[in-house]
């Protein structure tokens, strides 16, 4: 009995350590795979940075160097100045804050009406909401175009502003977030007289904000990296945005780019948007988690 206690001890701990074994090797390769994504997904950020420090030549050299031979801070202050950032801060700023502020009280409006109102034909105009979101934005392009330009609104303020100030995404996305919170209290509150729009202010608001947060942030992050849209209906360089500016203004007249000094002026727009996500990303993972599936 004893013997056959042992052999059993043995084969015990032949079982687990072959078992910690697997798990170690499972977990060597798991890492091993996140970090070669994660080279993967870095490289192009480091590459724009030693870029933007190098000189004209040595970005021109036959084979790349992957740290610079000399650091060129110059071009910083150059890209600055020769795709004069200030104006496509101050342009792309404006826009985002107005378009941010207006459609958040849009969405937030919208999505109270169909979370707690009751009217006729709620649930199919929903739907058909929804529906909306199954067709490529590229395909209103034209017709939107066609429409701001009846309107005169091209090489405006208004037309970087008015056409994107309703989405889809961000009603449906708040609209989740309002049904988690209990009927019983917007009960409560119509018996106690409350309107409508104080018990959403004073009670749905605050409760959703997490999820109200990962809709500024996601609205001024898609105004900040606008492109097409304001390529199309600008026709002036004071009213381009900032992506726009940096296509155009470091080409000379023979069509050759000034590449490190392009990088310089990308990595100075990219900058704020690494600052939002680095600071502000557990506000957008808590809001859309939090707005569930219920619904």
């Amino acid at each position: 009995m004893a013997n056959q206690a042992t052999m059993h001890e043995k084969d015990l701990q032949k079982v687990t350590s072959s078992q910690r074994v697997v798990s170690i090797l499972v977990k060597t390769l798991l890492y091993a795979f996140l970090s070669l994504m994660a080279l993967i997904v870095v490289f192009p950020f480091y590459w724009m940075i030693i870029s933007s420090l190098k000189s004209i030549t040595e970005y021109r050299l036959p084979i790349p160097t992957l740290f610079p031979k000399e650091i060129i801070w110059h071009n910083y202050i150059e890209a600055f100045s020769a795709a004069n950032l200030d104006r496509l801060f101050l342009n792309t700023v404006y826009v985002g804050v107005v378009s941010t502020l207006l459609s958040l009280v849009i969405t937030v409006l919208c999505a109270f009406a169909f979370a707690r109102l009751e009217f006729k034909g709620k649930n199919a105009l929903f739907a058909a909401l929804l529906g909306t979101m199954m067709i490529p934005g590229e395909l209103f392009t034209i017709t939107n175009f066609i429409t701001v330009n009846n309107f005169g609104w091209i090489d405006t303020y208004t037309v970087l502003i008015v056409p994107f100030l309703v989405s889809i995404f961000y009603i449906y996305l708040l609209r989740q977030n309002f049904l988690q919170i209990p009927n019983e209290l917007y009960l409560a509150a119509k018996v106690d007289g409350t309107s409508d729009l104080k018990y959403l202010w004073k009670v749905m608001i605050p409760l959703s904000l997490p999820t109200l947060i990962s809709i500024t942030i996601l609205k001024m992050m898609g105004a900040w990296n606008s492109y097409v849209w304001p390529r199309l209906v600008t026709t002036s360089e004071e009213m381009r945005l900032i992506t726009n500016g940096l296509r155009d203004a470091f080409t000379d007249m023979s069509g050759q780019a000034n590449v490190p000094v392009q990088m310089a002026a990308v990595a100075i727009v990219s900058f704020p948007l690494f600052l939002v996500f680095l600071f502000l990303r557990k506000y957008i993972m808590k809001g859309v988690s939090r707005s569930g599936i219920k619904g």
